[in-house]
């Protein structure tokens, strides 16, 4: 999908990766880009349209779903992340915060747009993943559950919106220089260089993306014997 005089609606998108994304859509040539936050006046970028949008609550997505209506690329960008394993203290409760904000959020906002993408003659949707989503660490193990059923949630949309010309791309990346990551002592990425990797193979037409070397070594490492995500990843 090209840029040049798209509508662009990004979630999560007054700061890191969401901010880049209105910023580098907008100097690819986006005509209009709808920005998505709990808090619309937290949204700073000129040249866009502020939307109020807590993904987790079906009646602001159906919404934004209604007001944007000339919508050709969703980015479904907004996550949480909490640090802890399967058995810490809170585990449940963070287990089911981060599965409302990064699944059943992407799999609300696609149901709800990918009507506006097919009367708009098919588009794109661009969800952001995670390594996680393929590997576990004792600090990132629940929110890996999380990413991991995004991941599925990616692959099965890309099969249902198939026959109306959506293109589903699914972003992989490992650590970015967010304020998500500030705490998390790994080689990073900027958010500028995923995010250009995103967009290019957006335009390319390409149904996945991953978005920096490390993530390239595990996605081969999958169908290793042993296979990679047997062994939990080390900081």
């Amino acid at each position: 999908m090209q840029l040049e005089n798209a509508t662009v609606f990004v979630t999560g998108a007054n700061r890191g990766i969401g901010q880049v994304f209105v910023r580098e859509v907008l100097a690819r040539g986006a005509r209009k880009v709808y920005a998505a936050a709990r808090d619309p006046a937290s949204i700073t970028l000129a040249g866009v349209e502020p939307v109020a949008l807590d993904v987790t609550r079906p009646d602001q997505v159906a919404a934004a779903a209604a007001r944007c209506g000339d919508v050709t690329l969703l980015i479904n960008n907004a996550g949480i992340a909490r640090m802890g394993d399967f058995l810490a203290d809170g585990a449940v409760e963070d287990a089911r915060a981060q599965l409302e904000t990064n699944y059943f959020g992407p799999l609300l906002l696609a149901r709800a747009f990918a009507p506006v993408l097919k009367a708009n003659g098919g588009g794109a949707m661009l969800n952001v993943l995670s390594i996680a989503s393929w590997i576990s660490s004792p600090t990132l193990a629940v929110y890996g559950s999380s990413k991991s059923a995004a991941w599925s949630l990616t692959n099965g949309l890309r099969h249902a919106l198939r026959e109306q010309g959506t293109q589903v791309l699914g972003l992989h990346m490992a650590f970015v220089d967010t304020d998500m990551t500030r705490d998390i002592q790994m080689p990073k990425s900027t958010p500028e260089d995923i995010v250009r990797a995103a967009l290019d193979g957006l335009a390319a037409g390409a149904e996945e993306v991953l978005g920096d070397a490390l993530t390239r070594q595990v996605k081969q490492g999958l169908s290793a014997e042993p296979g990679v995500y047997l062994a939990p990843v080390k900081r």
